[in-house]
């Protein structure tokens, strides 16, 4: 039922299957996660976000940015709080003249003087005549007649019925990763599938093909020409990312649509009337389309108004007479539309010659930054007031690991900035739409040079905050902290970042975990430490609730190659789903089990050829068994973990001087993945073993517990065939002198043989670990519990816990009150040659986990097929990782507890305790 079964199900006979499956462990309810809908307490929200969009007003509150404005005057606000802000986004445009500007207030107070009527259709209308010759009047070309709307959206539905009624064909062709508005036909123009799909868009007959590029638009001409009724695309995109064609494009198109008799739609709402440095975008290569829509900075950003210009060759009866709009044409925009184009054209377009010049001294000052910082800028585009900054997405870029190269490489840096910005430097920026990486600088055209001037410095500094990786600086406004800024002139650590490599005969792999609880934030980013545990708390929910971009949910922590002893590399990837074991383990399971599935596609995107589950992500997704369907080779990392609790497990008897088959033994979560395998290796060589299962379900507990130690039994029947000698006072050898294993190869037998054992008090299993773990000597833990199940009151003293589980299975309160109890922090190995991996995550340098350590085997071998998976685990291919891992050089990396090497005075301390039969201090 996991794979080809599977995909002839429903989806809600998937649900229910996946409900089935989940039900052997207690899924409690869920917080709010990031794609659901925000609390339900309307109290306690602005109206914004309870009654208009709670989606969108949840985001701008993770980041600070929902704040109240109660005036606006030319570029500044006025906060609630009596903070002025620089306003350098311009609503996208839709702000030439700032806010309120007076003359333009002044035009609504004209028509109301005049008492002149707003909606008069059908009759002769004064303003909209007047206002339509003006703009035929400053138009390029030969644009003849004028169609007024009330949106950019709406302008460019009317020009694709305009198109369509012209020509008798149905098909438009748009570009890749262009924005042409959000309504149906506008939608299906736009070039980001990520916005279509939810809606039905594309609608039939739309088509795209990659921006700048001739040669693609000649070959679907080519081809489609007798279809396609015209191209619409933008001079200069804008949602996209500020991206400015090669030079030459706008004229190559215009050619190429009158050769194959295709119409040519400019889609200037963002980029018309002096955005750019010229009336419009289109004018800098002194080319006109056939229809040309404009929006925005035509209601002198106080009404909503739009336009479609046409040639009269497109302009026909049929659309004339049949499109229609009830608000359209009235004559209050119409008013304001006349006297923005007054104020742009006024003195022969100085307003635009100063954009033009102003937008240069902009963008020079925008490359000096870049020049200062390389690493973070990847370039800056765009003319005029129309300029875009693009941000690395390289983890590596910063010369560290710290929470900016997360939202690097997660494309979130721009959006990091503008919090930043607007909340201690109190100028308000945005990212555009589609590349969310970048910034986009679209001040309104009356903006100074002095303000240009204010938001370069300002940029600066918020760049030698981020180059120095201080996220207590950037993102302490965030919890309430004004934290300081860093000290520029502090040396720069570097680190170099290992890069994916041409050979094919190098391992690839990549390993998806996440962060155990809100203290290893801190081992991810050191810088992290400067907040409280409720600060900490506080910032990763927010930042895990204003994600942008399809990557939610992914951190890329790091990249490392490294030589095996036998000269293999490898170069892998670590990967984290950013929510913690509890978090994951409290949210649906459906959900859980879509964020490793979107990480563990990401990790194959970018070249992984086998990937790891480590911690939670291999729990939720049953040990990997949800996502056989993906086609990407697996591995929970368990065999490997079981090896180095075995390896820690003989470590610490030969430490106590002990042979195994004299000491009491336990595993706690037996019937697990990683437990069960472990008890069935420790009965070769133990005594009295004891096996515990979970309490919340002690029948079905119970019973999978037998059947372990039926198992038990007959691993070690195996063993006897195969001739293996056996420690004396070992369970096999019990039940040697008995004379039982030879006469047990069945069922009936191995069920004789366990009563056998439990009957001598050797072999025990119970769900209450209260009651029994204080006779244990050592014990290993290896549940899915979040929490401490080992406490104070249910450890012996001289306990040794062997602690395999992430987040640990023993509570804070026995490390800090019971020092005659050894907690070792297993699963941890060593690498070869100890060679650094350059990420950290909580562990010493050369060290990793080893659940990682198994996928980095794979890789090393370059085996790329399932690994360890499910829960059943092989205990033939756990020896055959274990031989693997000596041959690549991999060993237990000492016994360590609480992050410290064990050293001789604990074995002493226990000794005594063990000895005294109590507690010690």
């Amino acid at each position: 039922m996991f794979t080809s079964d599977l995909i002839a199900l429903s989806a809600e006979e998937k649900r229910a299957l996946l409900a089935r499956l989940l039900q052997d462990r207690a899924v409690v309810a869920a917080p709010q996660p990031a794609s659901s809908p925000p609390p339900t307490d309307l109290a306690d929200l602005h109206p914004y976000e309870a009654y208009v969009n709670p989606y969108l007003g949840a985001t701008l509150r993770a980041v600070n940015m929902d704040k109240r404005y109660v005036r606006g005057e030319g570029c500044w606000l006025t906060d609630d709080k009596g903070t002025r802000i620089l306003d350098f986004t311009g609503a996208y445009g839709a702000l030439p003249f700032g806010f309120n500007p007076p003359e333009i207030c002044q035009a609504v107070t004209d028509v109301f003087a005049a008492m002149e009527p707003s909606f008069i259709q059908p009759s002769a209308l004064e303003a909209a005549g007047e206002l339509a010759r003006r703009l035929i009047e400053i138009a390029p070309g030969d644009l003849r007649y004028v169609t007024f709307t009330n949106s950019g959206a709406e302008s460019v539905e009317a020009a694709i019925k305009l198109a369509r009624a012209a020509t008798g064909k149905l098909g438009i062709l748009s570009t890749e990763r262009s924005f042409h508005g959000k309504t149906l036909g506008a939608l299906s123009a736009t070039g980001r599938a990520l916005y279509q799909q939810a809606f039905g868009a594309p609608a039939p007959h739309f088509a795209r093909i990659p921006y700048g590029s001739l040669r693609a638009l000649e070959e679907t001409l080519s081809r489609h020409a007798g279809e396609i009724a015209a191209f619409i695309v933008e001079p200069i995109q804008g949602e996209g990312g500020i991206v400015v064609p090669p030079l030459g494009y706008l004229q190559g198109a215009r050619e190429l649509c009158t050769r194959y008799g295709v119409l040519l739609i400019f889609d200037e709402v963002q980029t018309g009337l002096g955005r750019t440095g010229t009336l419009f975008a289109c004018n800098a290569e002194n080319v006109a389309p056939d229809i040309l829509t404009l929006a925005k900075a035509l209601g002198g950003g106080l009404v909503p108004i739009g336009a479609v210009l046409c040639t009269e060759a497109c302009y026909t009866a049929e659309f004339a007479l049949k499109h229609t709009s009830t608000f359209a044409q009235n004559t209050l925009c119409c008013r304001v539309g006349l006297r923005s184009l007054e104020l742009i054209t006024r003195n022969e377009q100085e307003l635009v010659r100063q954009v033009a010049e102003n937008g240069r001294a902009l963008r020079e000052g925008l490359e000096a930054i870049q020049r200062k910082f390389p690493e973070l800028i990847k370039a800056i585009r765009g003319r005029g007031y129309l300029l875009g900054m693009e941000f690395t997405t390289d983890f590596g870029a910063f010369g560290r690991q710290c929470l900016m190269s997360f939202m690097a490489e997660q494309e979130s840096l721009a959006l990091g900035l503008c919090s930043y910005l607007l909340n201690v430097e109190h100028i308000r920026m945005a990212p555009t739409l589609f590349g969310a990486k970048v910034m986009r600088i679209e001040p309104p055209l009356i903006a100074t040079v002095a303000e240009c001037r204010y938001f370069l410095d300002a940029l600066e500094r918020a760049l030698t905050e981020l180059r120095a990786c201080n996220t207590p600086r950037l993102f302490g406004h965030l919890v309430g902290r004004d934290m300081p800024p860093a000290d520029a002139t502090a040396p720069r650590p570097q680190r170099t970042v290992a890069r994916p490599s041409a050979d094919a005969r190098e391992g690839r792999w990549g390993f998806v975990a996440h962060p155990l609880d809100l203290e290893s934030y801190v081992d991810i980013d050191s810088s992290l430490a400067a907040f409280s545990r409720s600060e900490r708390e506080d910032l990763v929910d927010r930042l895990n609730n204003c994600q942008l971009n399809d990557l939610e949910d992914t951190l890329v922590i790091g990249a490392t190659r490294f030589t095996s002893a036998a000269r293999e590399t490898a170069y892998g990837e670590l990967l984290a789903v950013s929510h913690t074991a509890e978090e994951l383990m409290n949210m649906p399971g459906e959900e859980a089990v879509e964020k490793v599935r979107k990480a563990v596609r990401l990790a194959h995107a970018r070249g992984a050829q086998i990937v790891g589950l480590g911690g939670y992500t291999s729990i939720v997704t049953k040990n990997g068994l949800y996502l056989q369907d993906m086609g990407i080779p697996l591995t929970t990392g368990n065999s490997y973990t079981v090896v180095s609790a075995l390896e820690t497990v003989e470590e610490v008897a030969r430490c106590r001087n002990r042979a195994l088959a004299e000491m009491s033994l336990a595993v706690v979560g037996a019937t697990g993945s990683i437990g069960r395998a472990t008890a069935i290796l420790l009965s070769e060589q133990a005594g009295r073993l004891l096996l515990v299962g979970n309490p919340k379900q002690p029948e079905r507990s119970l019973e999978r517990l037998r059947r372990v130690s039926e198992e038990i039994v007959g691993h070690l029947v195996y063993l006897y065939q195969q001739g293996r000698a056996f420690p004396d006072d070992s369970l096999a050898d019990l039940l040697l002198r008995r004379g039982l294993l030879a006469r047990c190869a069945d069922a009936d037998g191995q069920a004789d043989c366990v009563q056998a054992l439990q009957d001598a008090g050797r072999l025990r299993f119970t769900v209450d670990g209260d009651r029994t773990l204080p006779e244990i000597e050592l014990i290993v833990t290896a549940t899915s519990s979040t929490h401490g199940l080992l406490t104070a009151e249910n450890l012996r003293p001289g306990a040794v816990v062997c602690d395999i589980s992430r987040p640990s299975n023993v509570s804070q309160e026995v490390r800090a009150a019971r020092p005659d109890v050894l907690a070792l922090d297993a699963g941890i190995v060593e690498l070869p040659g100890r060679q650094d991996l350059g990420i950290a995550y909580g562990l010493p340098d050369g060290c990793t986990y080893a659940c990682m350590a198994e996928t980095m085997i794979m890789g090393l071998e370059r085996h790329y097929t399932h690994g360890t998976l499910g829960s059943d685990l092989d205990v033939r291919y756990i020896l055959h990782i274990q031989r693997l891992a000596r041959k690549h050089g991999f060993r237990l990396a000492g016994l360590q507890t609480s992050g410290r090497a064990v050293g001789k005075a604990d074995w002493q301390r226990l000794a005594r305790a063990a000895e005294n039969g109590r507690t010690c201090d």
